[in-house]
């Protein structure tokens, strides 16, 4: 099968990137609301289904429901992998987020871009000079400097912070696998086609495991936290699927790295908004220091000079 190519529409792709981290930064403090009234399953389930029925409304409105005539063969077996890595990394990350604080788990599933960054490097061809490398250095002291307090706990010893990290590292693998898939199907389905398969056969695969009725014991609070949850995997999925149709996938994760910090700032302000909610995070000089250079280590990845589309 022939590799994707971008569009070379970097400013369009640069747009949709940055709505797709806005989004991401601010999803897991919802995330960790719902986890306190819902299990992981069902509440990733719900995500799906909110996306599915959005996004069909939304594609017949417009009448660009077509395309899906070209799903066989391979493809059939690409769309179940992509499925079973997008369902598999939400589960798993918000297993991992039970044990974590939005932030901590944000930054762990940063290593997700940055493994996508490497996948475009030796599977898409992406060229890759030496201050990337230099910024993937930069990028993994500042995983380092964050979890200053917690490594010895992380590498030593089996606790739940240790199993959160954990899950949430698995979480960013199976993301990696999704992403790298989704980005050769954009050869034959446009990003919107590919979105739509993936929330439908995802559903389907999480439903046996689902608690649906846990919905009606739901207050007004959570039930509006819960939309925005689904609302935000369609706008966030879909910025990030068309993002990879015009821009390389290394670009595209570096400017991701910028989530954590996006995710330090909206905990902070939602924890003086909604204290009953939203826990404030306690976080020391090293760790705001580690997080920025995550960021900045991403940054020196995204310093290079134009080539041509992979």
């Amino acid at each position: 099968m022939r590799m994707h190519t971008t569009t070379g529409r970097w400013r369009l792709g640069l747009a949709l990137t940055l709505v797709t981290t806005l989004s991401w930064g601010v999803l897991p403090i919802a995330l960790k609301i719902m986890l306190g009234v819902m299990d992981a399953v069902t509440v990733t389930w719900y995500r799906f289904l909110i996306a599915s029925v959005l996004l069909f409304s939304i594609l017949i409105h417009r009448k660009r429901i077509s395309g899906f005539e070209r799903l066989k063969g391979k493809r059939i077996g690409l769309f179940l992998l992509a499925a079973v890595g997008l369902a598999g990394n939400y589960v798993v990350y918000l297993w991992g987020l039970r044990h974590l604080t939005p932030s901590t788990a944000q930054v762990v599933v940063q290593l997700a871009p940055m493994l996508l960054l490497i996948g475009g490097v030796f599977v898409f061809h992406e060229h890759f000079q030496p201050l990337q490398w230099a910024g993937f250095a930069v990028f993994f002291l500042g995983m380092v400097l964050f979890f200053n307090q917690k490594l010895e706990e992380i590498v030593l010893h089996r606790t739940a912070y240790s199993v959160g990290v954990g899950l949430v590292v698995g979480s960013a693998l199976l993301w990696t696998m999704y992403a790298m898939v989704q980005k050769q199907l954009l050869k034959a389905f446009s990003s919107e086609s590919i979105m739509l398969l993936l929330y439908v056969t995802s559903a389907l695969l999480l439903l046996p495991g689902t608690q649906p009725s846990t919905l009606f014991r739901l207050d007004a609070t959570h039930l509006l936290v819960l939309a925005f949850c689904g609302l935000n995997t369609l706008i966030a999925y879909g910025s990030f699927a068309e993002a990879l149709d015009h821009w390389e996938a290394s670009r595209v994760s570096a400017v991701l790295t910028l989530i954590p910090l996006i995710t330090v700032v909206a905990t902070k302000a939602a924890s003086g908004w909604w204290p009953h909610l939203v826990a404030p995070e306690r976080l020391n000089t090293l760790n705001l220091l580690g997080a920025l250079l995550v960021v900045s280590g991403s940054m020196l990845c995204a310093l290079r000079k134009p080539t041509a589309s992979a």
